[in-house]
């Protein structure tokens, strides 16, 4: 999400879009969604999820996952709607500002898993 958001906004400034997350999304997805998944796996055997059950339960959760996101994508375009009927003319930097703010939060909870690792 990290990565992401820090294209996003090297486009939004006019950059072109010349590095691998857009000219290579579903590759870079699908290395980061394994990478995820196989940490996901080894987290329920840990909590004793027998080896049979774990690719029921990671279908599970993905498909969980994946209806949460589309619904939340969804609240999101249903409020850009409302945003753009209510004020038509945005400022230029409104643009920008979800990238950035998606990045911070993103930043924020890369340092707070990582922190752990350097005490």
């Amino acid at each position: 999400v990290l990565l992401l958001s820090a294209e996003v906004a090297r486009v939004a400034r006019g950059r072109a879009p010349d590095t691998l997350v857009f000219l290579r999304p579903a590759l870079v997805a699908g290395a980061f969604g394994l990478v995820h998944g196989l940490g996901f796996a080894g987290a329920l055997r840990e909590v004793g999820l027998p080896d049979g059950e774990i690719p029921t339960a990671l279908l599970g959760f993905n498909v969980g996952i994946e209806a949460g996101q589309l619904g939340f994508v969804a609240a999101l375009l249903v409020a850009t709607a409302i945003v753009r009927r209510l004020v038509p003319r945005l400022p230029a930097w409104a643009a920008q500002a979800p990238a950035y703010a998606i990045g911070a939060l993103a930043a924020f909870w890369c340092f707070e898993r990582a922190f752990p690792f350097f005490q």
